[in-house]
This record gives C-alpha cells, sequence and structure tokens, in this order.
C-alpha cells in the first residue's frame, strides 16, 4: 500500500560504477525516465557516480521525484547526490536499507556488484519471511542476470526454497513490463512454517 502522500515508489539498487558496455549506462538513464514519466517516486542509494547517479540524473530531468538515501562513510566517498529532491544522510548501512525500504513499495535491481546483490537478494528475503509483501524484480540488462535466474531456479529443483517465492521474482529486459508487474503484484500465500522448514524433508526433533 502506497501512503496517502505520496506516489508509488520503487527502490532502485544498481552499480556505483557503469560497467564496460554503454548498454548499462543507457539502461540506467532509460529506468529514471520511465520511472519519471510513469509518475513513480524514486528511492536510491544517494550516490552521484555509476549508474545509481544515472538513474537519478535522468529520473530528476524528466521532473520525477527521487529520494537519496546513503550513509556517512559513503558521503564522500561516492559523492552524495545534492540536487535530488530528498537526500538523507544515515548513520549505517543497516539504516540506509531499512529507510529504503520502508520508503518503497517495490525493490528493482538493476546491474552492479555484491552490494547490488546483497541489497535485492535482502529484501526478496524479507518477502519470502512475510517482513513486508513488496515484489522485487531485476533488469535483465543484455542478459546481466541470466546466472542468476539459473542459481534461483537451482534452489527450487534443489528443494531449498518453495516455487511460491522464486515465483514473487520478476526477471525482464522491459521496465515498463516490470513496473506493470510490480504494480499488479499479488503476495503469495502465507504458511504457518517458516520458508526453511516448509521445505525441510526431516521433520524437526523436540527439545
Amino acid at each position: 500500500m502506497t501512503d496517502e502522500n505520496r506516489p508509488f515508489t520503487i527502490a532502485v539498487f544498481c552499480g556505483s560504477a557503469t560497467g564496460n558496455d554503454p548498454v548499462y549506462l543507457e539502461a540506467a538513464r532509460q529506468v529514471g525516465r520511465t520511472l519519471a514519466e510513469r509518475g513513480i517516486g524514486v528511492v536510491f542509494g544517494g550516490g552521484h557516480v555509476g549508474l545509481m547517479g544515472a538513474v537519478a540524473d535522468a529520473a530528476m530531468t524528466a521532473g520525477g521525484h527521487v529520494t537519496g538515501v546513503i550513509p556517512l562513510s559513503l558521503h564522500e566517498r561516492e559523492v552524495a547526490h545534492a540536487a535530488v529532491s530528498e537526500l538523507h544522510i544515515v548513520e549505517t548501512m543497516h539504516e540506509r536499507k531499512l529507510m529504503m525500504a520502508e520508503r518503497s513499495d517495490a525493490f528493482l535491481a538493476l546491474p552492479g556488484g555484491p552490494g547490488t546483490l546483497e541489497e535485492i537478494t535482502e529484501q526478496w528475503t524479507w518477502a519470502q519471511l512475510g517482513i513486508h509483501e513488496k515484489p522485487c524484480g531485476f533488469l535483465n540488462v543484455a542478459g546481466y542476470y541470466d546466472p542468476l535466474i539459473a542459481l534461483v531456479d537451482g534452489m527450487r529443483d534443489r528443494g531449498f526454497t518453495h516455487p511460491r517465492y522464486t515465483g514473487m521474482l520478476r526477471f525482464s529486459d522491459s521496465i515498463d513490463e516490470l513496473v506493470d508487474a510490480f504494480q499488479n503484484y499479488t503476495p503469495p500465500t502465507r504458511m504457518q512454517a517458516s520458508p526453511g522448514l516448509e521445505m525441510s524433508t526431516t521433520p524437526p526433533v523436540a527439545p
């Protein structure tokens, strides 16, 4: 559910680098433009560098509302984006991720490194556990996330997570398709057992 005082808002996780193929930078700019043109707010990591800066710049140029959240330790190292609609400087990475989660209705990963992967998979984990019921998706630029798709399928096929939880994730090379999926998302039925216990083949031993 969105707050009455703000539009549908998507947290965008992506690299603080631009990668070695111009297709990644162009995709980031397209995401920023598209979200702004569709009236969708953007929450991002607050830096002016890499793909994250490109998303923010494009969204701001297109008239969007952009909120940056950056920890104090990265304020100077990633060159905080002072020109966004809101910039929040927090103490820790944990505070950053929590604020981004609280201010968002969905989570989108563009190409990026280990930080991007950690941020989006944490939100997927929280969704599995019922901490929130917000969708997660990946913009699969030039097949960037094909290895992750295979890994997620392997988690499901090898019995480490249920298909209802792998089915939470959306992969697409189209930002419009992902936004449509986010806005029409229905969370899976919640089970009483935890995801891990539900998939266990060995019953737990009573203490």
